[in-house]
């Protein structure tokens, strides 16, 4: 079997990619796997924000449309930029083992911050929850590939700028880092830290090679974090944060709705069985709505609420 990867032309996205690469040359009965680095629409405009160009779905149509006109047999996506309910005719075959969940700090901490300090973040998540912690901060607009947000910190366009820290140590910044946020300070993104494999759901034989990628606990989390996402009609660029972690036979999952300046907030958890980790996923989804979630998504700009 010859497999080519779709890949975004990053270069955290291209790391991923060859990681991928490198997994399934070990499987048996691959005979070559190749990388497709394709630009897209989300990489080529950076002067305006996702959500309005259209989200960060802009980063993986291409790839799709790669794979649907022949030129490529999976795309390697950052499950944290993939749209809960994917297009027909396309599946995630696989997740890896997921990396550090956690969201860095890059420049100074927290605490070190002056009231007045420019912290650059275009995740109305981070945001939300920056402003939960430091109500005078002033966070500003920032896009651009990991190395292209560095040099804008670098330029003093910021004093810090919030990243994943996955993608930070998958290119070895981690000593970028001046603070891993923890849980109870600031939610991940929906599967942020996550590795996904894509690839058309009819190729049975495809997808029985790359099941054998699959990582269960991975699997569960993220199974679990969309599904609180798809329930609350919320995309990658919504201010909703969710955490799943499984212990043991236990998985506790966290999630969060906030306005985007952290005024108003609703945050709750439920543990149980990791086998039914969808179902107390949908279970708390739904105790949130309740709560008034999506009342405050709506309040945030997300007019399918």
């Amino acid at each position: 079997m010859d497999i080519r990867i779709a890949t975004r032309q990053s270069e955290l996205a291209l790391w991923q990619a060859e990681h991928v690469a490198e997994l399934i040359r070990e499987l048996v009965d691959i005979r070559s796997v190749s990388l497709i680095p394709i630009s897209t629409r989300g990489d080529q405009i950076l002067d305006r924000s996702l959500q309005k160009i259209g989200g960060k779905g802009l980063f993986i149509k291409e790839l799709e449309v790669a794979m649907q006109e022949g030129n490529a047999d999976i795309a390697v996506h950052s499950m944290k930029d993939m749209p809960v309910d994917l297009p027909v005719g396309f599946c995630i075959a696989a997740v890896l083992p997921r990396g550090n969940a956690a969201d860095a700090l890059v420049g100074q901490t927290l605490a070190d911050l002056p009231d007045d300090a420019r912290v650059g973040s275009s995740s109305l998540r981070r945001s939300a929850q920056l402003k939960m912690l430091r109500p005078e901060l002033q966070i500003e607009p920032l896009r651009g590939n990991v190395n292209t947000r560095l040099a804008k910190l670098a330029g003093g366009e910021y004093d810090a700028i919030v990243l994943a820290a996955a993608g930070l140590e998958r290119l070895g910044l981690e000593d970028q880092i001046s603070q891993l946020f923890t849980p109870v300070e600031m939610l991940p993104a929906v599967a942020q830290g996550v590795i996904g494999i894509e690839c058309a759901a009819d190729n049975v034989d495809l997808r029985s090679a790359l099941a054998k990628l699959n990582d269960q606990a991975a699997s569960r989390t993220t199974l679990a974090e969309r599904a609180i996402a798809r329930i609350l009609q919320a995309d990658c660029q919504s201010p909703v944060a969710v955490h799943a972690v499984t212990i043991g036979s236990t998985i506790t999952i966290t999630a969060l709705v906030a306005l985007p300046d952290g005024s108003q907030s609703i945050r709750d958890k439920l543990s149980g069985p990791s086998e039914d980790a969808e179902k107390l996923a949908t279970q708390l989804a739904h105790q949130m709505v309740k709560s008034g979630a999506k009342e405050i998504l709506a309040a945030a700009g997300n007019p399918d609420v």
